[in-house]
């Protein structure tokens, strides 16, 4: 993409927490910094991803350019990078992926997006698939009432993707859609065995009085634990249809947004 529009689409992005309007309004988009491998300066590329477990992919299509993108020679230089994905921002390392993993995961990206395969096709080049592992832990900076915010943001905002993602499939569901569900509800999983196993004991150590809340919220969890059983067990299925993944989908979010509410406006002015 020209520079312009690449600081247009940049600046637009950190304004609005990842929110984008033009070709890539409801798309997967996230900031890739680089170091540059010559000037050792910061370069800021927006970039389409794919989840895929604990990492992320991304694809150096260059818009079908017959030469790789300068962020690509900037991490192969330095493989250590800044992903910015509207919410929260982290250090990465970049792996090039190679053989038949990089064949592999390419394929479920063209059968996601045919785009991909175009734009391999005129580039006269096969395009690198690069994972981005996060290599930073802990909760996001700032106040722990306003990172519990952010993060449940991260599953509010993942869950209208996937829907968005699912109401437009076609009668098959892609591989990379199930990728996509699976990884939330692993994510989603740790999160509230986290709750669980430390934040809430700890509340209610301090708080005693709180325990009617915390019971309310562990009790939820084991709901929302068995609106994901049901989802794995459909995305489990050989030929699952697109429509009952996006009812099942939709019910779980309608059970997770009230949860993440309730437990916002209960825990949020205690851990601020």
């Amino acid at each position: 993409m020209p520079m312009d529009f690449n600081q247009q689409i940049i600046d637009e992005f950190r304004a609005n927490k990842g929110r984008v309007g033009g070709p890539f309004e409801g798309g997967r988009l996230i900031l890739l910094t680089t170091v540059g491998a010559r000037t050792g300066a910061a370069h800021t590329t927006p970039l389409g991803y794919l989840p895929d477990g604990d990492r992320l992919l991304v694809i150096a299509s260059a818009g079908g350019s017959p030469r790789h993108p300068a962020w690509y020679h900037n991490l192969r230089a330095n493989p250590q990078v800044t992903v910015e994905d509207g919410l929260m921002t982290y250090q990465a390392k970049a792996v090039v992926l190679e053989g038949d993993e990089r064949e592999r995961l390419f394929a479920r990206a063209v059968e996601t997006d045919p785009g991909w395969g175009a734009y391999e096709e005129s580039s006269g080049r096969t395009l690198p698939v690069v994972a981005l592992h996060a290599i930073h832990a802990g909760p996001p900076p700032g106040r722990f009432g306003d990172a519990l915010i952010t993060i449940h943001d991260v599953f509010r905002r993942e869950l209208a993707l996937i829907r968005r993602e699912a109401a437009t499939s076609g009668p098959r569901l892609a591989a990379q859609l199930r990728v996509n569900c699976l990884t939330m509800c692993q994510n989603l999983h740790v999160h509230h065995s986290h709750e669980d196993e430390h934040l809430f004991p700890g509340l209610k150590h301090r708080y005693p009085e709180l325990t009617p809340v915390l019971d309310r919220l562990q009790a939820e969890h084991e709901v929302v634990a068995r609106l994901l059983g049901e989802l794995r067990t459909l995305l489990s299925a050989a030929d699952p249809d697109p429509q009952v993944l996006l009812a099942e989908v939709n019910r779980l979010t309608s059970e997770l947004e009230a949860h993440l509410d309730y437990e916002e406006e209960q825990l949020v002015p205690l851990l601020n």
